[in-house]
């Protein structure tokens, strides 16, 4: 056999973001990029802020002696520094350098976080709709998940569901805010009533219970709001984020781990993930992007442009009918679907040149997909095929 079998598992599990991607690529080829409307994958198109590009050009025309070597695993100390000092004041929360792990990407982070805490055969509960990955990160490391339904109406989580989700071999809750693939920002309200049931268990169970804040969204928040920050709220929370939105960097791989400074056994947990980031394989975090981004942790890309583009095709599409929440943040819709097999509607969207992902990829049958984190000028072209599409389902 060519492939382990949990692997061959996977491929045909895998995810249907990609698949919907790369049936978009075959169809641009065939038709031409100005046609197609490609909705599958949050990819920005925004380019990093004027700040990165000036920063890159000075450590480019003054390198310095050892600026490529190995570093501590945790990452540059000044990095880190200027890490916690962002979330401290953000968060009112005392957080240092030694709260912070330079890692590679949000998806490194998840990863060290799950492999620090996770004994084989523990539980870690998703909220439905969730990234897709989660499911594979936890079993990386021997973990298995328990998914607990959001609101399906506003996708705040339940906190009385997630309750009587817990048992004695659950170690940990991962939630996502604002949300991939919803856009819900998770109120201060409901994160407080999260830790306060948490506080509640842990106590009656005799066990630490992590939450694990995956938060590369976390910039990206509209109408003047922002996004609460979990650590005033959450005890023992473990923040997981990147650069790769608020700084339209995914391809870089830069993000971070961060621990509470009032989570149990703080030091070694940080020892333990500090460990992990080097066993798994990434060593450290690549050296030149932890040292622009310690300069850059109070710039952004322009958030009124996302914002732009979440109003048009909003308004837009549930005057045509479509069903949604209005996303407070990140760039993704997650609609109803007009038809109850939403892998159907997304074949219908197609004949449309439209191309989206079912929620069924994201363990919500009945919804879909819209990532807008495209170029205005595709969707002002989308709309008329929009149009076409809700006259073809009755809407």
């Amino acid at each position: 056999m060519t492939v382990a079998n949990k692997v061959r598992s996977a491929i045909e599990r895998s995810s249907w973001i990609r698949r919907m991607f790369e049936e978009g690529a075959a169809l641009i080829a065939e038709q031409g990029a100005e046609h197609v409307y490609d909705f599958t994958l949050g990819n920005p198109s925004v380019e990093p802020p004027a700040a990165f590009h000036r920063e890159l050009l000075r450590i480019a025309e003054h390198p310095y002696a050892g600026m490529h070597r190995y570093m501590n695993n945790a990452g540059y100390l000044e990095t880190r520094a200027a890490v916690a000092e962002h979330i401290a004041e953000d968060s009112g929360v005392p957080v240092k350098a030694n709260h912070i792990v330079m890692t590679c990407g949000a998806g490194g982070a998840l990863n060290i976080a799950l492999k620090t805490i996770l004994n084989p055969g523990e539980e870690v509960i998703i909220l439905t709709p969730f990234f897709v990955e989660y499911k594979f990160y936890v079993d990386n490391h021997g973990g298995v998940t328990t998914e607990v339904w959001t609101d399906p109406e506003t996708f705040q989580p339940d906190i009385d569901a997630i309750e009587a989700a817990i048992t004695d071999n659950t170690r940990a809750i991962i939630i996502n805010s604002p949300n991939n693939p919803t856009g819900a920002v998770y109120s201060a309200e409901t994160l407080a009533a999260l830790g306060q049931m948490l506080e509640r268990k842990q106590t009656e169970l005799s066990r630490q219970l992590y939450v694990i804040s995956d938060e590369p969204y976390a910039r990206l928040a509209f109408d003047g709001n922002s996004v609460p920050p979990v650590f005033r709220y959450i005890r023992n929370a473990i923040l997981v984020t990147s650069h790769s939105k608020d700084l339209a960097l995914p391809g870089e791989r830069i993000g971070y781990l961060a621990a509470n400074p009032a989570m149990e056994e703080v030091a070694l947990f940080m020892e333990g993930a500090i460990f992990c980031n080097r066993v798994l394989g990434f060593v450290n975090a690549p050296a030149l992007m932890q040292r622009l981004v310690a300069v850059l942790q109070r710039e952004s890309v322009d958030i009124s442009e996302y914002q732009a583009k979440r109003d048009l095709l909003y308004n837009h599409l549930t005057k045509l009918g479509f069903t949604m929440a209005k996303p407070g943040g990140g760039f993704y819709f997650f609609p109803k679907s007009p038809l109850a097999d939403d892998v159907e509607f997304v074949r219908r969207a197609q004949q449309y040149n439209i191309l989206l992902v079912p929620g069924s990829g994201f363990g919500a049958p009945g919804y879909f997909r819209i990532a807008y984190c495209v170029d205005m000028g595709i969707i002002e072209r989308s709309l008329p095929a929009w149009e076409k599409l809700a006259k073809d389902l009755g809407l």
